[in-house]
């Protein structure tokens, strides 16, 4: 993780659109229900999801790839730690993300290190709601 603790409010207040790798829609989990969240408190919010689904009336698209380039600045990943190497391997392929948020219990810090040399600020083993709730 290249982000002090003092830059994590700044990162929420500077972006206002979040993508979310893996937008489940079983309501019941954090991969859906922090998405929500941060909606609910003024977020625009996309996701991807391999299947279709509306559950909570996000745009959903199939994959990182489909997402408008200007809306993948910032990624909230939920993911497990084992997938992200591939993870941000296609986001560096893709290109335009400047924010990776790695959620809470998912890093791998070989592949963040990656992202960071490339210039993404990486924030790994955090949730958006508390970060949220410490600062808002």
């Amino acid at each position: 993780m290249n982000v002090a603790d003092a830059e994590i409010k700044s990162l929420l207040e500077t972006y206002k659109k979040i993508s979310v790798y893996g937008l489940s829609n079983d309501p019941s989990k954090p991969s859906h229900y922090v998405p929500v969240y941060i909606r609910d408190k003024g977020w625009e919010v996309v996701g991807t999801y391999p299947k279709e689904h509306n559950v909570g009336g996000f745009a959903i698209y199939k994959n990182l790839k489909e997402i408008p380039k200007q809306d993948r600045k910032f990624i909230d990943v939920f993911r497990s730690s084992d997938k992200i190497p591939e993870v941000i391997d296609e986001i560096l392929e893709l290109g335009g993300t400047e924010v990776v948020w790695l959620q809470l219990g998912i890093s791998h810090p070989e592949a963040e290190k990656k992202a960071e040399e490339a210039g993404i600020r990486v924030v790994s083993n955090r949730c958006l709601i508390i970060e949220h709730k410490k600062y808002f």
